[in-house]
């Protein structure tokens, strides 16, 4: 019982980090091409 409880919490404890890493990368891309459209957005409405 001990060995399978092990088991099931390495399992939860990785999933949870990779999902932690899959939000953040997500999160930064979404944020980078956000300011990237603003900033193009201001460059065509100055011209």
């Amino acid at each position: 019982m001990d060995e399978q409880l092990r088991i099931i919490l390495i399992i939860i404890v990785s999933v949870s980090i990779f999902g932690l890493l899959v939000f953040v990368f997500v999160k930064n891309y979404i944020k980078n091409k956000i300011d990237f459209l603003v900033k193009e957005n201001k460059k065509n409405k100055l011209k």
